[in-house]
C-alpha cells in the first residue's frame, strides 16, 4: 500500500489533533475546510515541511548552510513521500526588476530570439545597419565591371589634432604601411608625416591596389582580411572602371552605417538584458524609472497665494536663501505681470511653466512686456541640482520628501539602451517590434504575434526549441487564466492568486514527474469563467505522473477533485480533525461534512437584506487608465456594492488606481499619482477613506492580533491597576515585551534564542530563562484572575473573551475578532504567521471597534480569499453592520455567493485584457443576472436556478 499512498500518522503540528490520514500518489487532492481547521498546517507545514526537509538533508553541509535550516515538522512518521515543491501566493519580493516574462524565463527566450533573428538599425534614423561577410565582400567588388582598378583603404582616424595624426603615421609605419590617403590626397608615410597645420586629419591607411579579376580572387580575401584588421572592422573602397567611373563604397564585418560611420558591435543575449550593464540604459541602470522632483509635492497647496511662497521647498531653506527666493519670485510675477496676492492655481499656466521648469537659457522666451530677457533656472531643475551638489546629508533630508519615482528620461521607461532598442523582428502583418514593444504585449497578443514571424530555412535548427519553449510557456499562462496580463508586467504588482498561476505555468514548462505539489487556493482572482481551464492545468499535472495538493475552497476545484479530505469541524483547538476522505460525493454526503451542508443550501439573490441606492453616488468620470474605455462608473452612497469581472476586465484598475488614489489624494494627502480619469464627483460625502487590504497588520513578529487592534494596551493598563502591581509600582510598560523592564533580557522579549552553529545553519530554541514567556519572573508574578500576562497571551480570542467579560475596554475588541470569524486565533500569535485573508479580517474588526461617522468609503479586494463557505457568511455579517452604519463599501470580488447578497453589482469586460474595461453591467445582481452579455450574469443564473431547484428538492422531502 505504501507504494500507492502517502502515509501520514500522528500528525501534530499547529492545531492537527495527532491526525492519521492516507493521500493517494498521482492524483489530484483536494484539502477543505473552515478556515483555521488546519488545512495548511497539513499541506504545508507538516506535508511540503517534511518532503523539502528530506531533500536538504540529502544534500552537502556546505548546501545546507546556504539553504538553511528546515525543521522537522511534530509527526511520528510519513512514508511514501517524493520531492515536494510548493507553489504559494507570496509575492517574488518587491523587486521592480522582477516582471511575468522574467519569472516565467519567457524573456530569457525573447533574448534569445533578438539576439539570433534581430535585425539592427541605426537608433536615431532608423536605417536597417548592413554587416559583410569577407566573401560578400568580394563578391560584391568582383560584381564591378572586369579591368576596374580599385584601391582597398583601411581607415585610421577621422577628424583628429596634429599629436593624434603623427601617432598613426608612425603607427602604420611600423606595421610596414607605405602609402595613406590623408584629407583626401594620396600620399607617402614620409611626405604625410611632414605636414604641417593642426588639422583636422583625416587618414586612410592604403592596403592594397589591384583590378577586378577572378585570378585575383584569393589575393583579395587576404587583403581584405587584413583591411578589416587595420580599419577596425571598416573597409573603404575606391575603385575606377575602364570606362572612367569613379566611387567609393564602404563595408563593415559588423553592423554599420556608412553614412553615419555609426557601428553596433556583434550583439549576444547578454545585451538585450536590463539586468546587464551591456544593455541597461546607463541613466536608470535598467530599472525604467528614476527619482525626480514631483510638481505635485513641490506646489503641495496651489491655493496658496505667491507672496505666501507656494514653493514648499523653498520654505525649508535657511532665511538667507528663503528671502533670495522671494525675491527671485516677485521678479517673475512683475515680469509676466501677476500680482503676489494671486493664488498659485490662479496664475497665468505659462508663468507657472516658467516657475517650475524655467525659461531656458539667456534670449529663451519671455513675454512680451519684459523690457530684458532674462533666464531663469527653474524650480525643479534647480532643485534637482541642488540636492546633486549638496554635501550637507541635512540639506538631502530635507528636500527629500519632494522626490518621487518617474519614468526616465532617457529611456522612457524602456530599461535598455537605444542602439539595443534598434534591433527589431519583423512578424507578418506587423509592424517591427522591438524587445521592449513586445514585453509590452498581454500573453494572447504576444502568441498571436509570435505565430506570424517567419522563420528563415537556414535558421530553422536554431529557431526550432527557441519559438516551442515560448510558445509553450505563453500557452501555459493563457491556459491558467493569465492571457490578459503583459509581459512587463512587476510581479509586485500581481495579486497571490496571479502569482501562484504563474508559477504553476513555470512548473508545466519544467515537465517535471514523480513530485508532490502543493498548492494554497489557486483559484484565487479568478473569475469563475476561468476556473475549468484552471483545472485543465492542475490535471496535466497530474497526468505527467505528479501528486496534486490542493488546499481550496472553490466549489468546482472541490468537485473536481479526485480526492478530497476535509478538515474540521471548527478553527484552532476546535479543529485539526479529519472529518471525511475519499471522493467528493463520498466526502460531502457525510453529516457531519460543513463543506457538504454548504453546497446544499445555495445561496439566495439578495439574502433578503438588500438596500435601494438613493442617498447619492460616488461617481468616477472618463476613466482611461491601462485598458478602462474613457468608462463612466457610478457607486451609490451608503451601500454594498461588488465591482466585478473576468480577470483582466480592469476591475483593480478602477477601483485600486482610480478611485482609491484620488481619494487618497483628496482626502489623506496621498502622493501616488491615480490613474488617467477626468474627475470623480460626489467626494464631498465621503471625509474617511479606509482599505482592507490583505497586507500583513505588521512586519516585525513582535507584532499580534491584540496590538493591532489596541486591545493589548489596555491589557497592560489593567494589569498595572492591579494591586500587586502598584504595591511594586510597575506602570504599564512593565507588561510590555517590547521595552526593558518587565520582559526577559536574555531573550529581549522574543521566547526564543538564536544558537550560532558555527558552519552548520542557526537553531531557535526556547529561551531557559523565562521558558518562552517572553516576560521576567517578577512580571509573571502579578497575576489577574490567575492567570499572569503570558498565560493571558496563549489564550484563544474565544477563550479570552469569555475571560475577559468583565472588562468592558478589553472585551468589545476580542468579541469584534470573534465575529469576524477568527475565535480560534492565538491572543499572541505573531502577525507574521497570518494568512492574508486573517490579516484582513482582523483589519476588518479593527474597523468595527472603531467609532463609526456614517461617511467612510471601505474598499477591500476580494475579502473571501482563505474563506470556506461557512466563513462566507459570518463576512457578509460584518459587512452588512458596517453598511447599517452609513458607510459605503466596494468589494472586488468573483465569489458568487458574495456577488449574490450585494446591494448593487457592477460588471466590467466583456473579456480580460484588450477585450476589456468597459461596463457590461450595472444594478442589483437580479438585473445583471438578466443581462445576456455579461459573464458574472450568466453564472447568477446558473446560481440562482441551482437555488431553484434545490428549493424545490426541499419541499418535496418535506
Amino acid at each position: 500500500m505504501a507504494g500507492k499512498w502517502i502515509q501520514i500518522r500522528g500528525a501534530r503540528e499547529h492545531n492537527l489533533q495527532n491526525v492519521d490520514v492516507d493521500l493517494p500518489r498521482n492524483r489530484l487532492i483536494v484539502i477543505t475546510g473552515v478556515s483555521g481547521s488546519g488545512k495548511s498546517s497539513l499541506a504545508f507545514d507538516t506535508l511540503y515541511a517534511e518532503g523539502q526537509r528530506r531533500y536538504v538533508e540529502s544534500l552537502s553541509t556546505y548546501a545546507r548552510q546556504v539553504l538553511g535550516a528546515w525543521e522537522k515538522p511534530e509527526v511520528d512518521r510519513i512514508e511514501g513521500l517524493s520531492p515536494a515543491i510548493a507553489i504559494e501566493q507570496r509575492t517574488s519580493g518587491s523587486s521592480p526588476r522582477s516582471t511575468v516574462a522574467t519569472a516565467t524565463d519567457i524573456y530569457e527566450f525573447l533574448r534569445l530570439l533578438f539576439a539570433h533573428f534581430g535585425i539592427p538599425h541605426h537608433p536615431q534614423t532608423g536605417k536597417p545597419l548592413r554587416r559583410y561577410t569577407v566573401p560578400e565582400m568580394i563578391g560584391e567588388i568582383l560584381a564591378l565591371p572586369p579591368g576596374t582598378s580599385i584601391q582597398l583603404l583601411a581607415p585610421v582616424i577621422r577628424g583628429g589634432g596634429r599629436k593624434e595624426f603623427r601617432q598613426a603615421v608612425e603607427r602604420m609605419r611600423q606595421r610596414g604601411f607605405v602609402r595613406a590617403r590623408v584629407n583626401g590626397n594620396l600620399l607617402e608615410l614620409e611626405e604625410a608625416e611632414s605636414l604641417s597645420g593642426k588639422g583636422p586629419y583625416t587618414m586612410d591607411a592604403l592596403v592594397d591596389r589591384l583590378r577586378c579579376e577572378s585570378e585575383a580572387k584569393s589575393r583579395l580575401h587576404d587583403s581584405l582580411e587584413l583591411t578589416i584588421k587595420t580599419g577596425d572592422g571598416v573597409v573603404l573602397l575606391l575603385y575606377q572602371t575602364p570606362e572612367g567611373e569613379a566611387g567609393e563604397r564602404l563595408f563593415s564585418d559588423r553592423h554599420f552605417d556608412p553614412e553615419t560611420g555609426f557601428r553596433f558591435p556583434d550583439y549576444s543575449p547578454r545585451h538585450f538584458s536590463f539586468n546587464n550593464p551591456l544593455g541597461a540604459c546607463p541613466a536608470c541602470h535598467g530599472l525604467g524609472t528614476e527619482l525626480a522632483f514631483d510638481a505635485d509635492a513641490v506646489v503641495p497647496d496651489p491655493s496658496l497665494p505667491l507672496a505666501q511662497m507656494p514653493i514648499a521647498p523653498w520654505r525649508r531653506l535657511g532665511k538667507a536663501l528663503q528671502a533670495v527666493c522671494h525675491q527671485e519670485l516677485e521678479r517673475l510675477a512683475q515680469e509676466f505681470g501677476e500680482e503676489m496676492s494671486r493664488p498659485w492655481q490662479e496664475c497665468a499656466e505659462r508663468f507657472r511653466e516658467v516657475v517650475l521648469h524655467g525659461s531656458g537659457i539667456e534670449g529663451g522666451p519671455a513675454p512680451k512686456r519684459s523690457k530684458q530677457k532674462s533666464p531663469f533656472e527653474g524650480v525643479l531643475p534647480g532643485l534637482e541640482r541642488m540636492y546633486q551638489e549638496a554635501r550637507s546629508s541635512a540639506l538631502r533630508a530635507r528636500l527629500r520628501p519632494f522626490l518621487a519615482r518617474s519614468v526616465c528620461r532617457s529611456c522612457g521607461g524602456a530599461r535598455l539602451r537605444p542602439e539595443v532598442l534598434a534591433v527589431t523582428i519583423q512578424a507578418d502583418g506587423w509592424p517591427p517590434r522591438n524587445i521592449r514593444e513586445f514585453t509590452l504585449f498581454s500573453v494572447d497578443e504576444a502568441e498571436r504575434w509570435l505565430k506570424a514571424i517567419p522563420i528563415p530555412r537556414e535558421k530553422e535548427p536554431v529557431a526550432a526549441d527557441i519559438f516551442r519553449e515560448l510558445g509553450q510557456r505563453l500557452e501555459f499562462l493563457r491556459r491558467a487564466g493569465l492571457g490578459y496580463l503583459t509581459l512587463d508586467r512587476e510581479t509586485r504588482t500581481l495579486s497571490g492568486g496571479e502569482v501562484q498561476r504563474i508559477r504553476l505555468a513555470t512548473q508545466m514548462g519544467a515537465r517535471l514527474s514523480g513530485v508532490v505539489y502543493v498548492l494554497d487556493e489557486p483559484s484565487v482572482g479568478l473569475h469563475p469563467r476561468d476556473h475549468r481551464r484552471l483545472l485543465g492545468l492542475l490535471a496535466e499535472l497530474r497526468d505527467l505522473g505528479n501528486t496534486v495538493v490542493v488546499v481550496e475552497h472553490d466549489e468546482e476545484t472541490i468537485l473536481g477533485a479526485d480526492y478530497l479530505i476535509e478538515m474540521g469541524p471548527g478553527a484552532g483547538p476546535l479543529g485539526g480533525r479529519v472529518l471525511g476522505t475519499g471522493s467528493p460525493q463520498e466526502v460531502l454526503s457525510l453529516p457531519r461534512s460543513i463543506t457538504g451542508a454548504c453546497l446544499r443550501e445555495p445561496a439566495v439573490p439578495g439574502g433578503g437584506s438588500s438596500r435601494a441606492p438613493g442617498a447619492g453616488w460616488l461617481r468616477v468620470v472618463g476613466a482611461r487608465a491601462n485598458n478602462l474605455r474613457n468608462i463612466t462608473v457610478s457607486f451609490p452612497l451608503g451601500c454594498l456594492t461588488a465591482v466585478s469581472g473576468v480577470s483582466g476586465s480592469g476591475k483593480s484598475t478602477l477601483v485600486n488606481d482610480v478611485l482609491s488614489r484620488a481619494l487618497q489624494r483628496r482626502l489623506h494627502g496621498g502622493r501616488t499619482e491615480p490613474g488617467a480619469h477626468e474627475r470623480i464627483e460626489g467626494a464631498e460625502a465621503v471625509d474617511r477613506l479606509v482599505i482592507v487590504d490583505q497586507e500583513p497588520i505588521g512586519r516585525s513578529p513582535r507584532s499580534n492580533p491584540l496590538t493591532f487592534s489596541g486591545a493589548f494596551q489596555e491589557l497592560r493598563l489593567l494589569f498595572a491597576r492591579l494591586p500587586a502591581a502598584r504595591v511594586r509600582g510597575y506602570g504599564p510598560d512593565r507588561f510590555s515585551f517590547n521595552v526593558p523592564g518587565g520582559r526577559c533580557e536574555r531573550c529581549q522579549g522574543q521566547g526564543v534564542i538564536e544558537v550560532e552553529m558555527s558552519f552548520l545553519p542557526a537553531v531557535y530554541v526556547p529561551c531557559q530563562s523565562c521558558g518562552g514567556k517572553r516576560f521576567n519572573q517578577e512580571t509573571l508574578e502579578v497575576t489577574y484572575r490567575g492567570k499572569s500576562i503570558a498565560e493571558v497571551l496563549e489564550m484563544t480570542v474565544d477563550e479570552g473573551r469569555e475571560f475577559f467579560r468583565p472588562v468592558p475596554a478589553i472585551w468589545d475588541r476580542l468579541d469584534t475578532l470573534a465575529r469576524v470569524g477568527l475565535g480560534y486565533l492565538c491572543l499572541g500569535q505573531s502577525a507574521t504567521n497570518l494568512s492574508g485573508g486573517e490579516a484582513q479580517r482582523v483589519k476588518l474588526a479593527a474597523e468595527l471597534g472603531r467609532q463609526a461617522s456614517g461617511r467612510t468609503l471601505y474598499i477591500l479586494d476580494e475579502p473571501t480569499t482563505g474563506l470556506h463557505l461557512a466563513d462566507i457568511e459570518k463576512l457578509m455579517e460584518v459587512l452588512i453592520l458596517l453598511r447599517n452604519a452609513g458607510n459605503t463599501i466596494i468589494l472586488i470580488e468573483h465569489n458568487l455567493r458574495v456577488l449574490q447578497r450585494v446591494d448593487y453589482l457592477i460588471d466590467l469586460g466583456p473579456e480580460g485584457g484588450e477585450g476589456g474595461g468597459q461596463v457590461v453591467a450595472q444594478g442589483t445582481p437580479a438585473q445583471v443576472a438578466k443581462e445576456p452579455a455579461s459573464w458574472t450574469g450568466r453564472f447568477l443564473r446558473e446560481q440562482r436556478d441551482a437555488g431553484s431547484r434545490a428549493a424545490e428538492e426541499r419541499a418535496v422531502r418535506a
